[in-house]
């Protein structure tokens, strides 16, 4: 594959490169993985909030006795380590 940059994007990808001593093709190629994982990451993400939403308020929604324990359970270590801190 062939990728025509900007000369100025260029010139940076190629200071990069002579800065690390690495390839600029190594340089690019961990840019687009990182890009690709970013992406992947905010679609499984949207997917997620997509999918709360539709279930919102319905029997697929979180089950409300377990949201509470949930709740209890954070306050409670909050208490915990913050008697820890103050010593």
């Amino acid at each position: 594959m062939h990728v025509p940059l900007p000369e100025a994007t260029y010139r940076r990808l190629r200071d990069e490169a002579e800065r690390s001593s690495r390839p600029a093709t190594v340089l690019a190629r961990e840019a687009i993985d990182r890009w690709l994982a970013e992406a992947e990451c905010a679609a499984v993400h949207e997917a997620i909030a997509e999918y709360a939403r539709a279930v919102a308020g319905g029997p697929d929604d979180l089950d409300v006795g377990l949201e509470a324990a949930g709740v209890e359970h954070l306050l409670a270590t909050d208490r915990r380590v913050g008697k820890r801190g103050r010593k």
